[in-house]
């Protein structure tokens, strides 16, 4: 029984494919962190857990500047609770569509891939949980709209394991 059941698990994981980033390469607006970045942003979001129940609701005002040749994002979120917390990434592009990102509680580098109006970033957050930490991956799906908007959407997953999904929507102030 355990085998047929692993089986199956293994059949329907294969079935799934990841998307490409690739795939967006002729989608419009071309989204260029450095350009959509730079001055001030602001973002609504909302952190969903493995059922889809909204557990936290947030915004982050975001100032974008060029610091030699790198972009720094100083994030400030503010949560509905009245909780504030603030990160700060330093993101160089390493080439046409390549990007790596540091910030204080992220564990190594986060690495980007843009085309078209399309960014997938992937890291590991260590994340304030209880009287801790917790590492969590995150898959960051970015898409850039008409009129400035920009959605992002992020899979949070431990082991492997759907932990629940960050939605953001940016919009260029």
């Amino acid at each position: 029984m355990k085998t047929s059941l692993l089986v199956l698990y293994l059949l329907f994981l294969s079935g799934c494919t990841n998307m490409s980033v690739e795939q967006y390469q002729n989608n419009k607006p071309r989204l260029v962190l450095e350009d959509y970045f730079l001055g001030q942003t602001r973002a609504w979001g909302i952190f969903q857990n493995r059922s889809g129940q909204v557990e936290r609701q947030f915004t982050v005002d975001i100032l974008g500047k060029m610091v030699e040749g790198a972009l720094v994002l100083e994030e400030d979120f503010i949560y509905a609770d009245g909780t504030l917390d603030r990160r700060v990434w330093t993101i160089n592009r390493i080439d046409e569509h390549h990007y790596e990102g540091r910030a204080a509680d992220v564990i190594g580098h986060a690495t980007g891939e843009a085309y078209g109006n399309t960014l997938n970033w992937a890291y590991t957050l260590d994340l304030p949980y209880k009287d801790g930490t917790v590492k969590v991956q995150f898959d960051d799906w970015m898409f850039l709209q008409e009129d400035d908007v920009l959605i992002n959407r992020a899979k949070m997953t431990k082991f492997g394991i759907f932990l629940g999904e960050v939605t953001l929507v940016f919009k260029r102030l």
